[in-house]
């Protein structure tokens, strides 16, 4: 299993609405890097779910349903969408700040390359956040 931190804005696509839809597909990525780690997302991969601009915080965990295939929001074969699922709001929210001012978790590779919208989280950073945050799987 891999673990990955996905990011959207909240008034776009916010946590509430992904509880609410259950599952939804992840789509619009624009960005090179982002697209390859969509690309190596694998059924029952974990991620976390990231508040972008508004928050800045990580708010709840997700699971890959479905691996890559054409983003349905455009033309262009070279975008992919992968859909992920809710599983559980963390039990407290864990905010940027917070990651940066840990020794560990500020070597996270989204919070070194903040403006990457999907990012690989290895699996010491996913278990000290679910520790950090008192949330169990």
């Amino acid at each position: 299993m891999n673990y990955w931190l996905i990011k959207s804005e909240p008034f776009k696509y916010s946590w509430q609405q992904m509880l609410d839809d259950g599952t939804t597909y992840w789509d619009g990525v624009r960005s090179y890097a982002a697209r390859i780690f969509l690309r190596e997302m694998k059924i029952g991969d974990l991620c976390l779910f990231y508040h972008s601009n508004e928050g800045k915080e990580i708010v709840g965990i997700t699971e890959v349903v479905k691996e890559q295939y054409q983003d349905p929001t455009t033309d262009d074969d070279r975008w992919v969408a992968v859909d992920v699922k809710a599983i559980k709001s963390l039990n407290r929210n864990i905010t940027l700040a917070e990651l940066k001012a840990d020794d560990m978790l500020k070597e996270m590779r989204f919070v070194r390359q903040s403006r990457l919208s999907v990012a690989p989280v290895s699996s010491d950073e996913f278990h000290k956040i679910l520790g950090l945050t008192e949330t169990t799987l």
